[in-house]
């Protein structure tokens, strides 16, 4: 059975493998600690969609991600300089360039959705990405699954149809932006499987930006409109948010197994709620909560089934 990890929207979460090895301090607390980095990375994550709702007002979503990810680039470029060069070679660089093209993509796909629905809306659809590791995990990792699985997966995507599905809702393909976030966001997160046995943890975090940087760096001839103060500051912000997120999902899975830690990502949801309440004034329906009940529901199953393995 497979064991998946939850996603983040940065769109949600970049999973970096580590082995729970916590040498000097009791098995007790150090799933608690790994716990509370979670549930911090989880926070992180919705600041990061909530920062960036409110600069779409105003900026191109390429501007808002190309500060998001030369920050990112180069704070982790700076620790490695000074940490370990050589870190910065990856012995399978396509692979990581392909996993880099997935994030922005899941970036872009997120800020799209982030324009034209509610954060809450939005959360919740792009949670399924576990959902949709454990069903592309069979066809791309060769994993074997029982038929569970599968009643997980499709209760997964109905509550993803509960939410955009609404009847009086004339169907647009920009509907899709969010199921395509959790999409390349669940791709992103095979692939770091994938590297999880030729690349460290922090090599993969360096190659994790510079797709992002590189793609939407092209376009600020375009699109850039010089920010005020206050925006230039949320932007800077954004960019925090995307490494500190990173670095306290790392913590977590490194002081606890990836399959206790992980359910607790789905909090993400409660932070959506408070955001959206207190930030753009948003109530979710009894229809988004139903659709993320079933979303949760299948994903914590999945996750509670690979703890049985």
């Amino acid at each position: 059975m497979v064991r998946t990890r939850p996603a983040t929207a940065d769109p949600p979460g970049d999973p970096i493998a580590f082995s729970p090895r916590v040498l000097s301090i009791p098995a007790s607390a150090a799933v608690g600690t790994g716990i509370l980095w979670m549930l911090a990375a989880t926070c992180l994550f919705v600041c990061q969609d909530a920062t960036s709702r409110i600069l779409l007002r105003t900026y191109a979503a390429t501007e808002i991600a190309f500060v998001r990810y030369i920050v990112h680039l180069l704070l982790v470029a700076a620790f490695l300089a000074w940490h370990d060069p050589r870190l910065m070679i990856s012995r399978r660089p396509a692979l990581q360039l392909l996993r880099s093209s997935f994030l922005l993509g899941a970036t872009l796909f997120a800020m799209l959705a982030l324009k034209i629905m509610p954060l809450v809306d939005f959360s919740a659809i792009v949670w399924v990405a576990p959902v949709l590791v454990a069903a592309l995990s069979v066809f791309i990792l060769n994993e074997r699954v029982g038929p569970g699985l599968w009643v997980s997966v499709f209760t997964g995507l109905a509550g993803v149809w509960v939410i955009v599905g609404r009847p009086g809702t004339d169907f647009s393909f920009s509907l899709l932006f969010p199921f395509l976030a959790a999409l390349t966001n669940a791709l992103y997160q095979i692939t770091t499987r994938l590297l999880h046995e030729s690349d460290s943890s922090l090599t993969t975090l360096f190659y994790t930006a510079i797709v992002g940087a590189v793609f939407c760096g092209g376009f600020l001839p375009f699109v850039t409109v010089t920010p005020n103060p206050a925006d230039a500051g949320l932007m800077l912000l954004l960019g925090l948010f995307g490494v500190a997120s990173h670095f306290c999902l790392i913590r977590a899975f490194a002081a606890a197994p990836a399959n206790i830690v992980a359910p607790f990502g789905y909090t993400a949801l409660l932070w959506a709620i408070l955001f959206s309440l207190l930030i753009f004034g948003e109530i979710p329906n009894p229809r988004t909560l139903f659709g993320a009940a079933l979303i949760v529901g299948a994903g914590l199953c999945i996750f509670l089934r690979g703890r049985k393995i």
